[in-house]
């Protein structure tokens, strides 16, 4: 990970005419500060970090970085100039995020920074720092999610407001499952793994990933609560759209030389089709949070006036001036006119010829009727500019459903069996959405189809019972023909034979979910099993012949054949110890924070290196997967004020951790001990050679020689695909106590 945006595009000159006239002649900018509007445009963009939230460490890794690596940063000096320390965003919650003008070109140029950045690196690998776009961190914030919220992401890729989105969900982690989940959706099939490994770094069994495009997702089917099918509704939808990204030009360069008023003209379309199919979907009561990285009005107040006039005050506007104390943003605005990119303007559609008709479109305009404009209240969208903050340009607007749609009021589809024991519920709209009775608007006719047709047609009864706890990829051969073939999700039954064992070993609490786990395979040995949370389950069994699943789940255990001597042949995978934990009974081992140092920094530690009490305890039990639990001790405040579990093997006169490498550089650093990469040729500094010595003696006398399962030590076998040859050891790395 580098830091400082923008940086290495020195050719690409900062310019473009027709941006600044189109804008200056708009007035969005407030008056005299067009010419620091345009300067801030042309300045690299600070890099932000953002502290995971829903993780009990993020105290512990604002901690460090605030009472460490700030600290020294702030005594570095660079060509006799002092370097900047990263500030907090002031309008994020709890010193959760920040920025810095540090460049790659700086942190190059110390030790100091270096170290910096590669904790940085390592603990972004680990999920408990994401870099993100300071603007692009507001949407979330503004969706107020509760736990038991279902939420889609309906253009989600690259993840990292995915990534905010499950850790609002995770609020309190004493809660392993909760109520909601996240279905996070991308049209693009590459970009979807792309989001797979952003929302991966999380653990959470309450994410899905989907691949539609948004504009025509697929409406959802559940069991209700009574036994009956039912229609799912969001509570929480973020839209954030496709868009020209002009507000990206900060970070992306190249939008200087491609920015014409024809981009934005092109996505208009597109962009209120995917916002129509998000609020037919929307739950009545829920929000949904339209954001665009554009501060064209055509991409923006839009859109949303053509979605709240077609609404016939089903949506609303809401206020969310008070939601964000800190940041600065400017009101929507209520006038604006066209440009084409020959420099051609329009006030109004009356002016357009007709051989623009195509291109230009009726709802690009500003509503004509002065009550109606007042009515929509667009004054409560928020633009953020970046010269107030030094942040990228932004827009976005929150909207509140207040009853069903006026296209789903005016035709509700009668199914075959209009049954009476069918679950009237007041937001419920129909599974498939005819057109509303007032056309939509010819550019938009192709856009109003997509996003009100009839959803896929429903699987007969009878296949569903064929195969009714597996959901595959859908037998659409189109969509085969497009990315990679996913393998099909397999839920277990409670009776499979795999549990007795795994209940038995691990003596699981009776509540826990069996048929919440699911593997990804039909035939043969399962090697790995997954759980999701109860309602991901719902939503995957009903829908598996309407929906792209790409990834979903989160590892619980994984085949070790070795283990089944000693009575189970499933260790515990780190991935999912958080969700596994609050069930197990057994196999337990409680560390202090000096064993954990021990287990993290040496390969294969007899029993003995443990502190006496681990050691008794570790004496009493078998052979095989073990949970290592540390509990916080308020006694001595310098050691971590957070729980911690970690999976290991107990051995035949050893222990070990089972996790992986920079989840060990992540925990070692809670406890102290600092983990970075020597410069090539360079060996180890004095401070360095006790500890480092103190893991070659714990390597030495060792050896792997009661190491009981045979295959230990692969990759797939500890759950560790990094932590191969040399690596096992720290990954080669120098650790360096502080």
């Amino acid at each position: 990970m580098t830091l400082g945006w923008g940086a290495g595009y020195a050719d690409i000159i900062k310019e473009n005419k027709l941006f600044e006239a189109y804008y200056q002649e708009l007035g969005l900018v407030p008056e005299g500060e067009f010419d620091q509007f345009m300067a801030a445009m042309r300045e690299p963009l600070p890099a932000t970090i953002r502290i995971t939230g829903y993780k009990s460490h993020a105290k512990e890794i604002l901690h460090c970085l605030k009472n460490k690596y700030f600290k020294e940063i702030q005594e570095v000096e660079i060509d006799g100039q002092k370097i900047e320390a990263p500030q907090p965003l002031s309008w994020y919650p709890d010193e959760l995020a920040w920025h810095t003008n540090m460049s790659r070109k700086i942190l190059r140029k110390s030790p100091l920074l270096e170290k910096f950045h590669q904790f940085l690196v390592s603990e972004t690998e680990s999920g408990n720092i994401s870099r993100q776009e300071a603007v692009s961190m507001i949407p979330p914030l503004l969706m107020k999610i509760e736990p038991h919220h279902k939420i889609l992401d309906m253009c989600a890729a690259p993840g990292s407001k995915t990534a905010q989105l499950i850790e609002m969900l995770h609020s309190d982690m004493d809660v392993p499952f909760p109520e909601g989940f996240v279905i996070a959706n991308d049209v693009d099939n590459k970009r979807c793994y792309l989001l797979v490994h952003q929302a991966k770094r999380l653990n959470s069994p309450c994410i899905m990933v989907v691949n539609h495009d948004a504009s025509c997702i697929p409406r959802l089917q559940i069991d209700t609560e009574d036994g009956q099918k039912g229609t799912l509704f969001y509570d929480r939808i973020l839209c954030d759209v496709p868009c020209s990204g002009d507000g990206t030009m900060r970070k992306n360069i190249d939008v200087w030389k491609k920015w014409t008023t024809s981009n934005s003209l092109h996505l208009h379309g597109l962009q209120i089709r995917i916002a129509v199919r998000g609020v037919e979907q929307l739950a009545v009561g829920g929000r949904m949070v339209y954001s665009t990285c554009s501060l064209n009005p055509i991409e923006d107040e839009a859109v949303i006036a053509t979605l709240l006039e077609k609404s016939e005050g089903a949506l609303e506007l809401a206020d969310a001036s008070v939601d964000l104390p800190g940041l600065k943003w400017m009101p929507g605005v209520t006038k604006w006119k066209l440009m084409t990119k020959e420099g051609q303007w329009y006030k109004d559609w009356s002016e357009v010829p007709v051989n623009r008709h195509t291109q230009i479109r009726p709802t690009m305009f500003p509503p004509t009727d002065t009550e109606k404009l007042a009515n929509m209240k667009l004054e409560r969208c928020m633009r953020i500019l970046p010269h107030h903050q030094n942040t990228g340009g932004f827009f976005v607007a929150v909207l509140v459903k207040k009853a069903p749609m006026p296209w789903n009021r005016r035709f509700p589809k009668l199914r075959k069996e209009q049954s009476s024991s069918s679950v009237p519920q007041p937001e419920d709209s129909p599974v498939g959405t005819p057109l509303p009775e007032t056309p939509l608007e010819d550019g938009e006719r192709d856009g109003g189809k997509e996003a009100g047709e009839d959803s896929p047609k429903e699987p007969e009864a009878g296949d569903q019972a064929k195969e009714s706890n597996v959901c595959g990829p859908p037998p659409n051969k189109k969509m085969k023909r497009h990315g990679f073939k996913e393998d099909p999700f397999v839920f277990l039954t409670e009776d499979d034979p795999v549990f007795p064992p795994i209940e038995s070993f691990y003596d699981l609490s009776p509540d826990f979910p069996k048929i919440n786990v699911l593997t990804r395979t039909h035939e043969g040995k399962k090697r790995h099993l997954y759980m999701v949370s109860k309602e991901l389950r719902n939503v995957m069994l009903n829908n598996s012949e309407r929906m792209k699943v790409i990834n979903t789940g989160v590892k619980v255990w994984s085949r070790n054949s070795d283990g089944e001597e000693f009575g189970c042949a499933f260790r515990l995978a780190q991935e999912g110890i958080y969700t596994l934990f609050p069930y197990i009974r057994s196999r337990m081992i409680t560390v202090s924070v000096e064993d954990i140092k021990i287990l993290l920094t040496q390969e294969n530690p007899y029993l003995s290196k443990l502190e006496e009490d681990a050691h008794q305890q570790a004496k009493k039990m078998g052979m095989g997967s073990i949970v290592l639990k540390y509990r916080p001790d308020n006694s001595n405040p310098d050691g971590p004020q957070c729980p911690i579990e970690l999976c290991g093997w107990r051995g035949k006169t050893s222990i070990r951790a089972f996790v992986p490498r920079n989840e060990r550089f992540h925990y070692l650093r809670m406890l102290g001990v600092e983990v970075f990469r020597d410069k090539q040729g360079q060996g180890p500094r004095e401070e360095e050679k006790e500890v480092k010595e103190e893991v070659k003696e714990g390597e030495t006398e060792n050896g792997n020689k009661d190491v009981s399962p045979k295959q230990e030590l692969r990759g797939e076998n500890r759950g560790d695909e990094h932590l191969k040859g040399d690596e096992r050891e720290g990954g080669g790395e120098n650790l360096t106590s502080t």
